[in-house]
């Protein structure tokens, strides 16, 4: 595994590290399994969230007796000074440990900077964990270019590394990213893969790499074959050829910019719709030639696209401010075009 420092923090990072979010969708014994993996492959940094549900507690499981191999990152949305102060002893017990390698402001938003850096902000816990030894670096994350620019331009002392989309399809954030570097603050991409709809897992990693703008990459990993897919990159991360660059560009104008992530932050459906397999479902039957397939699956939904009331929860939620409502129709639409054409 290629290693390299994650700005000014010195840490020594594997660049293609661990994302946590898959974890809450498995269980204690599958977790275990990927943290083995994760050992015998090097892929020593890993990326939680007080936010992904079971992942710190299956994860603090996997971890006991060799926490010392690997470096801990998790996150919390608390904005307010108790709150954080109570999240960061939550993931510490969770996590199984006495201290947090990387403790992150999660999805932070413009409106939240007065509450999270005001006199008793999340940050003032942050600081206060840290000079306790319970934390080693304070971190944030964010959706938008507007939060990681004012990131970058107010706060660059206050932050040690900040995590932000980042992928062939999406580089608006590509200038902030150069300059925090510069500034020594560290740069972790998240959805490397736009939330599994790239499907060149190669070509995807060593774009992010060959960037210059990020130190690491934390793809989604939820079994023991994704680990060991996305560690064999490291034995090719050399720069992007001209014919690879006229790929990524190629899929960048297929894939545009209103695709779901699968990050999960949509939900709770008010009537239970699992959105981002809705959309999942209906990409393998645009995009896949796999048709029946995902038919079969999306009528296994016991609440699917169709049941949609239209009350706009989720998107009030979804950090990329997708019309969800508007592409559940287009899901409902499209199966039921399918439909209609196997009847002849």
């Amino acid at each position: 595994m290629k290693y390299t420092t994650l700005g000014r923090t010195g840490l020594k990072t594997a660049v293609i590290s661990f994302g946590g979010i898959p974890i809450q969708r498995s269980d204690a014994a599958n977790t275990m399994a990927v943290v083995d993996r994760l050992e015998k492959h090097g892929i020593n940094y890993i990326d939680t969230a007080r936010g992904y549900t079971v992942s710190e507690e299956y994860l603090g499981r996997a971890l006991k007796g060799r926490r010392e191999k690997f470096i801990l990152a998790t996150k919390s949305m608390a904005r307010d000074y108790e709150g954080m102060k109570k999240d960061i002893e939550t993931s510490l017990s969770n996590l199984q440990t006495d201290y947090i390698d990387v403790y992150q402001l999660h999805n932070i938003k413009v409106g939240d900077f007065d509450t999270v850096f005001g006199g008793n902000g999340a940050f003032k816990a942050l600081l206060e964990a840290k000079k306790e030894g319970k934390i080693g670096f304070i971190g944030a994350t964010a959706h938008g270019t507007d939060s990681l620019e004012k990131l970058v331009e107010e706060h660059r002392q206050d932050i040690d590394t900040l995590m932000f989309p980042y992928n062939i399809v999406e580089t608006q954030g590509h200038r902030i990213l150069q300059k925090a570097k510069e500034k020594g603050i560290g740069t972790i991409a998240m959805k490397p893969l736009a939330g599994g709809n790239l499907d060149n897992r190669p070509l995807a990693l060593r774009f992010i790499a060959a960037s210059g703008v990020c130190d690491i990459s934390i793809p989604g990993m939820g079994d023991v074959a994704e680990v060991d897919k996305n560690a064999a990159v490291r034995e090719n991360l050399s720069p992007l050829t001209e014919a690879e660059l006229e790929e990524a560009e190629k899929v960048k104008k297929e894939l545009g910019s209103r695709f779901c992530r699968r990050c999960g932050y949509c939900a709770p459906c008010t009537v239970g719709i699992d959105i981002p397999s809705n959309f999942l479902f209906v990409n393998y039957l645009r995009k896949y030639g796999l048709a029946d397939w995902a038919a079969e699956r999306y009528r296994t939904l016991k609440v699917n696209a169709s049941d949609c009331i239209q009350c706009g929860a989720c998107e009030q939620r979804c950090p990329y401010n997708l019309p969800i409502r508007q592409m559940l129709k287009g899901v409902v639409s499209d199966f039921a075009r399918y439909e209609e054409s196997k009847k002849y």
